[in-house]
């Protein structure tokens, strides 16, 4: 059974190069038989964050922010592509996120982060994991972490070189990890409702 993955992408630059990290992971992805769908910060706009979705009366929220919500409840996982930005995260991405919570919970949540250097954006990394642990997500153990990112993966998000390479061994486990805890939530949603 195919599960619905969004990947969620942050950056609002210009030049950006992580978005060939999103395109890698949507590709493989799929090519694992899973259902996955890019949710771009950038091409979806939200304004900084003043109401989150719930704080809406019913029906008055504004239509990307209600068809995002929708896309958020159905789906089994989600995984976050994350640059670091001064040892932090990247704030298109964290407001994008913010505006939700209730969306969130319940479900697995992996980290895939980059950097224009050797460092990989790991500090982004280790800020997210307790950000989406904070808004009711289950976050894996498994992590990729990619950089430099321009010596890693071609325009085409095609791997290249030793760090390619090394991208392309590490792929399966983070897959495999997040495919677990996927069907596990599942059955366990099924069997039993969340106690919030």
């Amino acid at each position: 059974m195919a599960s619905k993955i969004l990947v969620f992408y942050g950056s609002y630059r210009a030049d950006r190069a992580g978005i060939r990290l999103a395109n890698f992971l949507l590709a493989r992805l799929s090519a694992r038989g899973e259902d996955a769908e890019l949710i771009d910060a950038r091409a979806i706009g939200l304004p900084m964050l003043d109401r989150m979705y719930k704080e809406y009366a019913p029906g008055t929220a504004p239509p990307a922010l209600a068809e995002l919500a929708g896309k958020i409840r159905a789906a089994d996982a989600f995984v976050f592509v994350t640059g670091e930005y001064n040892w932090g995260v990247q704030p298109g991405l964290k407001n994008l996120t913010d505006h939700f919570l209730e969306e969130w919970f319940w479900r697995p949540a992996a980290i895939a982060s980059y950097s224009a250097g050797r460092l990989s954006g790991v500090r982004a990394a280790t800020a997210w994991h307790g950000t989406l642990s904070e808004m009711g997500m289950v976050v894996i153990s498994s992590t990729l972490s990619v950089g430099p990112i321009r010596q890693t993966l071609d325009a085409d998000s095609r791997p290249m070189g030793a760090a390619g390479a090394a991208l392309e061994q590490a792929f399966p486990r983070f897959a495999d990890d997040l495919a677990w805890w996927t069907e596990a939530a599942r059955l366990q949603r099924a069997r039993k409702a969340p106690p919030y």
